[in-house]
């Protein structure tokens, strides 16, 4: 099997080479390369197969966020990116979130949450700690647009499935709640995705709350 390729940009040596020896010694995953800069870390993608990017967000020369954008805007598959951060209620990350990343980090999290965290991500899953990234999302989100052109496709049905996506539901959660199968459940976020432009899961929670389909501290 091949293992998941992983980008790590830290400008942090020391959480550089921890992540490293961190990654290395999961039999699935090697490290693709460990840069100290968002300039460094779009090179490395440019040059090198990558599959996610675990990436801190302050950073010098280019920074973690505008390194998102790029990465993420250069068209095809590409990787996916995990923000790492010391912060759980960062501009930055929201940001990066609206920009396609699938999701963030503590960089304090347990080695373990991590090494899920890529897998997950490789896989296209939700990512960790929903109560987290909805109180991030609600903390900027503050302005619902409800006429936004990227629900407007959706049935009412997938409305509601992508309301419970953004309230931070799984599969089977969302298919107990709405008495069907999580085929069905699996049927739907494959359609809104498509529909709304999504690239992942992540990225759904942010449009239900810019949509105003969740509001923040909602249950």
């Amino acid at each position: 099997m091949t293992p998941i390729r992983v980008l790590v940009a830290d400008d942090d040596p020391r959480l550089r080479a921890s992540l490293t020896l961190l990654i290395d010694g999961e039999p699935d995953m090697a490290v693709a390369g460990a840069v100290p800069d968002g300039a460094a870390a779009l090179a490395a993608v440019r040059d090198h197969e990558v599959d996610v990017v675990l990436m801190d967000v302050r950073m010098p020369v280019m920074d973690g966020l505008d390194a998102t954008r790029a990465i993420l805007g250069a068209g095809g598959p590409g990787p996916r990116v995990i923000v790492l951060t010391m912060f759980d209620a960062d501009q930055y990350v929201y940001e990066a979130l609206r920009a396609g990343a699938s999701g963030f980090l503590l960089k304090n999290a347990p080695p373990a949450s991590l090494v899920q965290a890529v897998r997950a991500a490789r896989a296209g899953d939700a990512l960790l700690a929903p109560e987290v990234t909805r109180r991030l999302i609600g903390r900027f989100a503050l302005s619902p647009r409800r006429d936004d052109p990227r629900i407007a496709r959706l049935t009412s049905r997938e409305r509601e499935a992508l309301c419970l996506i953004g309230r931070g539901m799984s599969n089977d959660e969302i298919a107990r709640h709405l008495f069907v199968t999580p085929t069905t459940v699996r049927t739907y976020v494959s359609r809104i995705l498509a529909k709304t432009g999504a690239r992942d899961r992540a990225q759904l929670v942010v449009i239900a709350y810019e949509c105003g389909l969740v509001s923040p501290g909602q249950d």
